[in-house]
């Protein structure tokens, strides 16, 4: 008696009724997301994604000489982070020892030998191309971040081949939910990558006026194959069509910003597109390991969760001989 509270009186926060709260808005939150987590993340999509993000830096340490690559002069450019650059760890020979050790580690990468075992030293042989090289493009940089974020996404995957669909029949535990949650930070950078390159581009007075593409094809060193050089030139010769070139850049990198939150037919649509506009970039501008990075980063973002690509025959075949030489 007396000592009684009113019916009325708020709870208090932390109390009981905010647990109930908290415990109803969480096992609505896990209704939402078990429809996709009922997807395993891991598949030959994101496989094939990773051998491009691999074959990238592996063309680009293959291709150029370390005379070439290699931004040190002296033992005072190893410090800071840069410091544990595999270049800066193994500098013997010129930096060669440690390319070819990089080069080694991104061939198996690109095979899809057990994602588990190759994810660390994948975004460590990409970060240290970014901490050590030089004469880099932006598809380096793509690569060392989204090798980073794929790391919980690899470290779960369960195959012995990132070619491989993952196991029938596995319970959702802690593993997918960690990997489904990688993948939507990809998704989030791959989007900001595309918003600020389009953002960007709007505060040059060329790309916003529509000439662009005009200069850029025409700039020493950018210029087009030389089969490629009287359409490019025919495309550009007039205000129109070099107008339209330049602003339909802008609306695609818009469009690719925001993919992820359409249908999936129009999703399809913008991969495709997506795709074709950087393998042009390659062949046109010869920016083959920026137009790897950028595919690779398109797949992981538009295509279906779990979506399984078509090997071709004789790669399924040599992927059953090598298991069975395994067992």
């Amino acid at each position: 008696m007396g000592l009684e509270q009113p019916a009325d009186r708020a709870p208090v926060p932390g109390g009981p009724a905010h647990g109930d709260l908290l415990d109803r808005w969480l096992a609505r939150l896990g209704r939402r997301c078990r429809p996709a987590l009922a997807v395993a993340p891991w598949s030959s999509g994101f496989g094939l994604a990773r051998t491009l993000l691999a074959t990238g830096t592996c063309a680009t340490l293959l291709v150029n000489p370390p005379a070439i690559l290699l931004s040190m002069d002296s033992a005072e450019d190893c410090t800071g982070p840069a410091a544990a650059g595999i270049w800066c760890v193994l500098p013997a020979r010129q930096g060669q020892l440690a390319g070819w050790i990089g080069i080694a580690v991104l061939v198996v990468v690109a095979s899809g030998w057990r994602p588990r075992w190759t994810a660390l030293p994948h975004w460590y042989i990409s970060w240290s191309v970014i901490a050590n090289l030089s004469a880099l493009d932006g598809g380096d940089h793509i690569t060392a971040t989204l090798s980073l974020l794929l790391l919980p996404m690899a470290l779960t995957d369960p195959r012995r081949w990132h070619w491989q669909p993952p196991p029938a029949g596995a319970a959702i535990g802690a593993g997918r939910v960690v990997a489904h949650a990688a993948l939507v930070l990809v998704w989030l950078q791959v989007a900001i990558v595309y918003l600020h390159a389009c953002i960007a581009k709007l505060g040059v007075a060329e790309w916003a006026d529509g000439t662009a593409m005009f200069y850029w094809l025409r700039t020493p060193g950018y210029e087009p194959p030389d089969f490629l050089r009287p359409l490019a030139e025919a495309a550009t010769s007039s205000a129109v069509g070099v107008t339209l070139f330049t602003w339909s850049v802008l609306v695609l990198e818009f469009a690719l910003t925001v993919a992820r939150l359409l249908p999936p037919g129009p999703r399809r649509v913008l991969l495709v597109a997506g795709l074709a506009f950087h393998i042009g970039i390659a062949v046109v501008l010869e920016l083959v390991t920026f137009g790897l990075a950028m595919s690779g980063a398109l797949l992981l973002y538009l295509l279906p969760v779990g979506h399984q690509v078509r090997l071709p025959a004789i790669v399924v075949a040599r992927m059953g001989s090598a298991r069975r030489a395994s067992r």
